[in-house]
């Protein structure tokens, strides 16, 4: 990709079975705990809308996109569309590989216009209070209560 629309990539491991982090990733009272009081909603089939929406009133959606690939528990692709990034349609992926009992999560977030630094940051915080949920039963605190706009 052109530095014009760079490609983010973050890789992390996390201390729990690969099909937990899956589960994680999709279900709507996981999400809410790590994910800004905000749940992922879609029948997650190929083609099929999903919604990143406000955990407590679902009319305020905050990306949403198109799934375009679902591999049970090793891959999931999507498009994002957000007002953050200026309604950009961008692609992110999720890969699991297990080993060991554990799990090593690549998030990669490819057609990123220019400055999406609020993106990026957001998705270290995000998948680190991914990992504290599972591996310890409590998210970061800041990443369970809305961060704004």
């Amino acid at each position: 990709m052109s530095d014009d629309h760079p490609t983010f990539v973050y890789v992390i491991w996390i201390q729990a079975p690969a099909q937990r982090v899956w589960d994680a990733l999709k279900d709507a009272e996981l999400t809410r705990q790590y994910w800004g009081v905000h749940k992922n909603l879609s029948d997650w089939e190929v083609g099929s809308a999903w919604r990143h929406v406000d955990y407590d009133d679902e009319s305020k959606v905050a990306v949403h996109g198109t799934v375009l690939v679902h591999q049970p528990p090793h891959k999931l692709v999507f498009t994002w569309v957000s007002a953050h990034l200026g309604a950009v349609e961008t692609t992110v992926t999720f890969e699991l590989t297990e080993r060991f009992g554990a799990t090593r999560l690549m998030l990669t977030h490819q057609g990123l216009p220019a400055g999406a630094a609020m993106v990026t940051e957001g998705w270290t915080a995000i998948l680190s209070s991914l990992k504290s949920l599972l591996e310890t039963g409590a998210p970061m605190p800041g990443t369970t209560r809305r961060w704004g706009g």
